[in-house]
């Protein structure tokens, strides 16, 4: 595995996991595959096929490589943010809780949701549960919290973006559909009850500030408020990374590597 999760509880505020590293190389070998657009090469892999890995050329690893590499003076915000969100899409994988999972963001800007996972019921006629995904690479995570995230999950609770949430789940189902011919879109969608489906997974990185389990759930105080309902609904997911930034720049430069090895450039 490239990554270990291990569960943790924090009463009626939330569930999660923390995950760890076990194989570094290894996980910059699944980024750049995922940057090279082999997302579903790396969830097939995730899933337990050995299969090797296909090749991609040299127009692909240079836009690949032009993705994670900053402009003189440019802050690296959106690439260490989008380098999370496909730590996360791997995370996701290794312990799914829904039947279908989003293909991860190509771009290091979208204004979508960061991931989103679906779980349908036994007879595939109903989603039961969208699980939509909060990753966030910061070095302040309590601000981080508290004035982006729950704001965020306030405002979806409410049924912003609704349209937006709608189209998204219309658009994994409509892939379950183009594999299954019995599958009933129309009806899976028409029997979703938006307002109680409704899952939020706030995924985010940490220092030696969090790294405690009481200090882990001080960092997610207020869940409850923001997305209240039984504790199944708020999954809250740490990465203990002390140095972030540094280390999203050296993790970043050996994803290159990888692009390169993929392409033989």
């Amino acid at each position: 595995m490239t990554l270990s999760l291990t569960p943790i509880e924090h009463g009626d505020l939330c569930h999660g996991w923390t995950w760890t590293i076990d194989d570094e190389d290894l996980l910059a070998e699944r980024v750049a595959r995922i940057v090279l657009g082999q997302y579903r090469h790396v969830a097939k892999i995730l899933s337990g096929a050995g299969l090797p890995g296909p090749a991609a050329n040299a127009e692909q690893a240079n836009a690949a490589i032009k993705q994670l590499t900053l402009a003189d003076g440019a802050d690296p915000w959106h690439r260490d943010g989008w380098l999370f969100q496909a730590i996360s899409w791997i995370a996701a994988h290794q312990q799914p809780s829904a039947s279908l999972t989003r293909m991860p963001h190509i771009r290091k800007a979208d204004k979508g949701f960061d991931g989103m996972q679906l779980s349908l019921d036994a007879h595939g006629t109903s989603v039961t549960a969208v699980v939509i995904f909060e990753d966030k690479a910061t070095d302040n995570a309590r601000d981080t919290i508290r004035d982006d995230v729950w704001p965020g999950i306030v405002a979806l609770e409410k049924g912003e973006r609704l349209n937006e949430l709608s189209q998204e789940v219309s658009g994994m189902l409509d892939a379950r559909a183009s594999v299954d011919p019995l599958f009933d879109l129309d009806n899976a969608i028409a029997n979703t009850l938006w307002q109680e489906v409704r899952r939020y997974r706030v995924s985010i990185t940490i220092g030696d500030t969090h790294n405690s389990e009481a200090a882990r759930a001080a960092l997610f105080k207020g869940f409850d408020e923001s997305a209240p309902g039984a504790a199944k609904r708020r999954r809250a997911d740490t990465i203990y990374l002390p140095t972030m930034r540094s280390w999203m720049a050296g993790f970043a430069d050996r994803v290159i590597d990888k692009i390169k090895v993929v392409a033989g450039v």
